[in-house]
């Protein structure tokens, strides 16, 4: 594979992480949204990616529009998507979910109960509705042998203040408190996130690149996937992480704003 610059020469998709990439919390990354536009210029695809289940590809795009960012919901793809799929796949229909209402709307859609009294699953994703309730129905059922699948494995969610408890503190919660741990984690890091809508779009492999700010779920992903990885230090990451990895990007930079630069 060609090396990768910040011109993005030959790239004819980018998949872009949301949190910590295109937005803090409610604040646009500096750049990003000029950055954006220079994408459509060049007629690059774009799609969004999030592990934050804690939201409906609906309200994702009610969030982009009030930040400015004109987005089809054919371009939003979150980790409940390919939550969905592997229930779909191993004919899960009865669960309990530890999500949110957002969250739960996605998965009854899809014909998956969210609040059986007999789950053949538990579900955790991002919840920020969470309350004591939840967690002690979840808690019984995985006493009583009931598996537990997750959304996604981010330990904290970026926030303008700092990192917010994200799905996978809350499996290691469950682990702490039941001592179950997760058989299944769908999101990123997993491959077929990005690979399902490369095949769809008939683009080459070396000429999609995936933006996000953590190695071991953006980055990681990318290396499965084959595309290119490019870091960015505007969320979690920081320079000092990248030395004791052996998750290796293709590119860093300090956030998109330094990507695809004017050259007027």
């Amino acid at each position: 594979m060609n090396k990768i610059t910040e011109s993005l020469d030959g790239i004819e998709a980018i998949f872009l992480d949301l949190d910590g990439t295109i937005y803090l919390g409610n604040k646009l990354i500096d750049g990003a949204k000029d950055f954006l536009m220079r994408l459509k210029e060049r007629k690059v695809r774009i799609f969004y990616l999030s592990n934050n289940s804690s939201k409906s590809v609906s309200e994702y795009v009610e969030k982009l529009e009030n930040l400015g960012i004109q987005v089809d919901e054919e371009e939003i793809l979150l980790s409940t998507h390919d939550l969905i799929s592997w229930l779909s796949k191993n004919d899960v229909s009865d669960t309990f979910v530890v999500g949110t209402r957002g969250m739960k709307n996605m998965l009854e859609e899809s014909g998956i109960t969210t609040e059986s009294k007999e789950p053949e699953f538990v579900v955790l994703g991002y919840d920020t509705e969470v309350n004591y309730e939840k967690l002690s129905k979840a808690s019984i059922h995985l006493h009583n042998g009931v598996p537990l699948v997750a959304s996604h494995p981010d330990i904290v969610c970026p926030s303008p203040f700092g990192g917010l408890p994200d799905s996978g503190a809350f499996m290691e919660l469950f682990r702490a408190t039941t001592g179950v741990s997760a058989s299944h984690v769908s999101g990123k890091p997993n491959a077929e996130m990005l690979l399902h809508k490369i095949k769809e779009l008939e683009i080459k492999i070396e000429n999609c690149a995936m933006v996000g700010d953590r190695l071991y779920t953006d980055i990681e992903m990318a290396s499965r996937a084959g595309v290119h990885g490019i870091l960015v230090l505007s969320g979690e990451a920081k320079i000092e992480d990248i030395e004791d990895s052996k998750i290796i990007p293709s590119l860093i930079v300090d956030s998109v704003k330094y990507l695809l630069p004017n050259t007027n």
